[in-house]
């Protein structure tokens, strides 16, 4: 299955390198990775060119990543039918890693806190109310949009563990720790992402919902 896992991060490699941000900015005639965070992802593009942008990037970034997912199930469902499970998950960390990480921009992209949503989605859907959850309401409580994705990406593992051991999710035994581990890639990258946010949080100059964008660095 060693070949099996390459193939699906590579299938979620391809799919992932599709930056939605990017490509909304270069129909705008702007590279949105010259603007206020740097990023292309949903937040950015939000800042930059107002919610539609930002509801148009994050759907698309959900959507790859799905894709990702489903084109590993529809290729080795049938072959892998107990350990898909496991497929699907390094599908969806590859997307994350193309959305990142797209070798054509110089591998720098975007956070992949929508693609770790679009994952959760495709993959283990009962963790999606709680983390969103999460998301939506310390980012509204607090207005800081990398506070809510960060305490969301770290429900997504522990409620993984958490299910996994109750049965609530099932993932075969002999791959629960292999899936575990993948599952804690997702929140480190991620929190690693937000590195440059957890320094302006700590020190109180994070941009907040609706306030005036500034060039950070």
């Amino acid at each position: 299955m060693i070949i099996a896992r390459i193939v699906a991060v590579a299938i979620g490699y391809v799919c992932g390198l599709f930056e939605t941000g990017y490509f909304y900015g270069k129909k705008k005639g702007v590279d949105i990775r010259t603007k206020g965070s740097g990023n292309s992802g949903a937040t950015n593009t939000l800042r930059t060119f107002g919610w539609k942008a930002g509801l148009v990037t994050c759907l698309g970034d959900i959507l790859k990543t799905v894709a990702a997912v489903l084109a590993v199930k529809l290729i080795f469902g049938r072959t892998y039918t107990e350990n898909i499970i496991l497929l699907e998950l390094y599908a969806g960390f590859g997307a994350v890693l193309g959305h990142n990480f797209p070798f054509y921009l110089k591998f720098k992209g975007g956070k992949g806190v929508a693609c770790t949503g679009g994952m959760v989605l495709a993959v283990f859907p009962i963790v999606a109310p709680v983390s969103m959850g999460l998301f939506l309401v310390i980012s509204a409580v607090t207005k800081y949009v990398s506070l809510g994705s960060i305490i969301g990406l770290i429900s997504v593992f522990v409620q993984v563990v958490v299910y996994g051991q109750l049965g609530i999710i099932t993932v075969p035994m002999g791959i629960r720790a292999e899936f575990y581990i993948v599952t804690a890639c997702f929140t480190i990258l991620g929190v690693w992402q937000h590195r440059a946010n957890i320094r302006r949080l700590a020190n109180g100059t994070e941009n907040k919902i609706g306030a005036k964008k500034k060039e950070q660095k």
